[in-house]
């Protein structure tokens, strides 16, 4: 994605939507988070990032930005979600990025929730289906308990104190995420393609780095709704996400995380959640 131009001014929001095969629910996600996003005060824009899809995902993307200006995909191979995510974190251009999943399973407007945590300092706000407030819809039994069993060996192997690393609903400042999404180990630069769906612990690892610099973190509750069309497989992507926590564990030990670079400064000019700005 080309960088805007120095008289342009940013958006205070940036969307990244990672997408794989998601031809039939794109469209009616795009139309709600634009309207959810034009109907508020800032700038703002929706980057979706194409996991080198199948289907025509990339022509919805397409159709749908002719008449939405601050729409823009971004095509990958096909490389999992975590690369993904990664590449539209790093190409957004707004002063805080959230990632959503494409199927919205937190609704959009629940970000209302997270950005004034931004206002009182925190660096990353994640959506928690943990904790008073939050709402588990439609979800079986067995994944819950899944999801529990896995956040105890996350908190005794890496990220301690976060009783949700993997709610697909998580917001950065932009210095921030430019830090820790460029410093990911297990789903950067040296990606390899796959082929078909792959669920990963790529929130572990973005959220162990982050912890290890010394940003602050902040868990608020959201509503999730459990999808009828995931793409998780409870056997195979249990064990690979158990494998990427014992890898970030493993790279801790070797210290590939420890050229932690220094704290970014804030930048003093960008707008804050709460500052007006004119479309």
């Amino acid at each position: 994605m080309e960088q805007l131009a120095p008289n342009v001014i940013r958006p205070l929001v940036s969307v990244v939507i990672p997408a794989y095969n998601e031809e039939r629910r794109l469209p009616q996600t795009l139309a709600r988070v634009s309207e959810y996003l034009d109907a508020q005060s800032y700038l703002s824009e929706i980057l979706v990032v194409d996991d080198g899809s199948g289907d025509n995902t990339t022509s919805v993307v397409e159709v749908f930005a002719r008449t939405h200006k601050n729409v823009a995909l971004i095509r990958n191979d096909h490389r999992g979600k975590g690369y993904t995510v990664r590449t539209g974190m790093l190409a957004a251009q707004g002063h805080i990025v959230l990632f959503s999943d494409a199927d919205l399973s937190t609704p959009i407007e629940d970000l209302e929730k997270l950005l004034p945590w931004f206002e009182r300092g925190y660096d990353i706000v994640i959506g928690s289906r943990e904790g008073a407030g939050a709402q588990r819809i439609k979800e079986p039994f067995y994944r819950h308990i899944m999801g529990r069993v896995f956040n105890r060996v996350v908190q005794l192997l890496t990220v301690r104190g976060i009783e949700d690393t993997q709610c697909g609903f998580k917001a950065f400042r932009d210095e921030v995420a430019q830090d820790i999404f460029s410093r990911m180990l297990l789903y950067g630069d040296n990606a390899q393609k796959i082929s078909g769906g792959m669920v990963t612990a790529f929130d572990v690892e973005a959220l162990f780095i982050g912890a290890k610099a010394g940003y602050r973190i902040k868990e608020v509750p959201v509503q999730w709704r459990y999808g009828t069309e995931t793409k998780v497989s409870p056997l195979k992507d249990s064990w690979r996400n158990f494998r990427d926590v014992v890898s970030v564990r493993w790279n801790d030990m070797r210290g590939l995380y420890n050229h932690a670079t220094p704290r970014p400064a804030r930048d003093s000019s960008a707008p804050s959640p709460k500052r007006v700005e004119s479309k």
